[in-house]
């Protein structure tokens, strides 16, 4: 084969790839983007054969429904509280643990990760009753803080294992040189490791806030007090208002608005997530 036929032939394979690659992105952001049309267009022209992604008589009156329907802002605020706090402490004890587990040596480390991670293999769904029995001895229903403590609970463990991963791949000489001049494990830890760090950090800050912004099975469970309802809750009051005419325009404005934060996030970490994502996945 001649090197012009190779080099033909390069080109073809790119272009087909390039064509895979855009069809399926396509496919994917599709019902995004049908969402957003929908929640512009009037609920007399929802749902139609074939759909429209471009409304034609687009208007602003789902999301002023929407937003007189629910206490959509006190929700929102709700939401953003609680993923922000247990994102925060989340990704906080397990870069300490990971960090433990990935530089220190002491009996049973290895027994101990494992059974860390059994917690990866259980279903939320399956801790419900067991939650929720937990919760009501310790006074955590009907608050936000019971959100809170079981959100961090149930992302430590993955988290733990996708920073360990990273962490084990870093340099361990960096670790030795400042232990040799001093430092201690928490200086090691704070100056050193969270640094190097920051891909994997980012990587469990963006799963870690999807999985508490989306969440919708333990808030419903705990909360009965309007006041603390979040965001998931109000979009599922506003899908069964009306009976069975659902207003498909309210409820896809109210989902757009609650998309947003999870965009800002991914776009303020989108830099070192795909690294810290591969890292943590290869080394874990």
């Amino acid at each position: 084969m001649s090197r012009s036929t190779r080099r033909a032939a390069g080109i073809g394979l790119g272009t087909v790839r390039h064509v895979v690659l855009l069809a399926g992105a396509l496919l994917m952001i599709a019902p995004f983007l049908y969402m957003v049309a929908i929640s512009f267009t009037p609920n007399s022209y929802v749902l139609t054969t074939p759909p429209q992604f471009v409304p034609e008589n687009p208007t602003l009156g789902n999301y002023a429904q929407a937003l007189d329907a629910q206490d959509i802002p006190r929700y929102f605020v709700n939401s953003l509280v609680v993923a922000t706090i247990s994102t925060a402490i989340s990704v906080l004890l397990s870069s300490m643990m990971a960090y433990a587990f990935a530089r220190f040596r002491f009996p049973g480390r290895e027994v101990i990760f494992r059974i860390l991670l059994v917690g990866l293999m259980i279903p939320a769904v399956m801790l419900l009753i067991p939650q929720f029995v937990l919760a009501k001895h310790v006074g955590l229903l009907d608050s936000l803080g019971g959100l809170v403590v079981f959100y961090v609970a149930g992302s430590l463990a993955l988290n733990t294992f996708l920073l360990r991963g990273f962490l084990e791949q870093t340099p361990a000489e960096l670790d030795e040189a400042m232990q040799m001049d001093g430092a201690n494990a928490w200086t090691r830890y704070w100056r050193l490791a969270l640094p190097l760090a920051k891909p994997g950090l980012a990587t469990a800050t963006i799963f870690t806030f999807l999985a508490c912004w989306d969440e919708f099975a333990w808030a419903l469970t705990i909360i009965n007090d309007p006041e603390a309802r979040t965001l998931p809750i109000a979009i599922r009051l506003l899908a069964g208002q009306g009976n069975n005419a659902v207003q498909w325009g309210v409820v896809f404005a109210a989902s757009v608005m609650a998309v947003i934060p999870v965009i800002v996030v991914f776009l303020v970490f989108q830099r070192h997530f795909v690294q810290g994502l591969v890292s943590g996945a290869v080394k874990g």
